[in-house]
């Protein structure tokens, strides 16, 4: 398959998925998963489909590259996260286009979705299915993407630094608060907080605010998502950071939704925001930048001059096909494997 075939496929996949019964697989995943509730794997799957699956997007992200129309493919070893529903089909989808064959290692948190998008592109262009392969191991790879938690990230590194590799670790997204937030700009905060439980590294897991910042809009923005602590595994964490909190005695806010607590740590536990004032801009974005390695994402209004990117309030869940995690331009890699 050349470059066009590969992207008019994933087009056609796109527009089968829209009108797709996806509820029977949606049912196994949750019953896999009980973080993957259907509310946030339907979120999840229009995110892909509207942002990864359309022919426009992906011939406009692509152009900038100079890709061989056809290639010796080489296999690219997937070890893939599976905190929020599909986080790993960028890297696949990546792997693709590029015309190299996916030895995919799931998750076993989330080993549902994906293949089923998969066989979906099988039954589509029987072709595709060569580019694709399942293992519970890797071996006689070319290449690796591996992504995993700080811990697992350094023995990734040693066992694959043999070959060219992209090893991820833990990040988080942060946002930069000025207290004169909109109702509508909190609202959609919410959306980069709550969205996935918080799970996602690009979920925003602390807030940086002004001296004196009111806290009192942004609770009110939070009643609106009182119903995430109808949720059992949340509920569980939530009630498990207060008594911890209690037990420590560490000073912290509670709202029905989350507990606020003051800290320079960018990771938070679930269920759990942490905060951290600041006095003027540049000397908070000189800080951010010192600690970029721990951030995926900045959240906050366009500000003339800043040395830092910041993305609009409620868009953290929808990357588009050129915001590669960690920074790293996994397109480039792939070419010049």
């Amino acid at each position: 398959m050349n470059v066009k075939e590969r992207i008019k496929t994933l087009d056609l996949l796109g527009k089968r998925l829209t009108n797709y019964d996806f509820s029977e697989i949606i049912e196994k995943a949750k019953n896999k998963n009980p973080w993957f509730t259907t509310e946030n794997i339907k979120l999840s799957l229009n995110a892909v489909i509207s942002e990864f699956l359309t022919e426009k997007k992906l011939n406009d992200w692509i152009g900038h590259y100079s890709l061989p129309q056809l290639v010796q493919p080489k296999k690219i070893g997937l070890v893939l996260a599976g905190n929020i529903p599909m986080v790993g089909f960028h890297d696949i989808l990546c792997v693709f286009i590029c015309g190299h064959i996916s030895m995919i290692k799931f998750s076993d948190k989330d080993d549902v979705l994906i293949p089923a998008l998969l066989e979906l592109m099988f039954g589509i262009h029987p072709e595709t299915k060569t580019y694709f392969q399942r293992v519970d191991s890797l071996k006689d790879y070319q290449a690796v993407i591996a992504t995993g938690s700080n811990n697992t990230s350094k023995y990734f590194h040693y066992y694959f630094k043999d070959v060219p590799h992209i090893i991820r670790k833990n990040r988080n997204g942060i946002a930069i608060l000025d207290g004169k937030e909109t109702k509508e700009e909190l609202q959609l905060l919410c959306h980069d907080i709550f969205y996935y439980f918080g799970l996602g590294c690009r979920n925003v897991s602390k807030l940086y605010i002004p001296e004196n910042y009111d806290f009192q809009p942004l609770l009110t923005a939070f009643d609106e998502w009182k119903n995430i602590s109808y949720h059992h595994k949340y509920k569980n964490n939530l009630e498990y950071n207060q008594a911890l909190y209690l037990l420590n005695l560490s000073p912290f806010m509670e709202h029905d939704t989350i507990l606020l607590m003051e800290s320079e740590n960018i990771s938070s536990r679930v269920g759990c925001l942490h905060y951290e004032y600041y006095h003027d801009m540049v000397s908070l974005e000189n800080k951010l930048t010192a600690i970029s390695d721990q951030i995926q994402c900045i959240v906050g209004k366009p500000l003339e001059g800043s040395i830092v990117h910041r993305i609009g309030f409620g868009n953290t869940q929808n990357p588009s096909l050129s915001d590669y995690a960690d920074g790293i331009d996994t397109v480039d890699f792939l070419i010049n494997v």
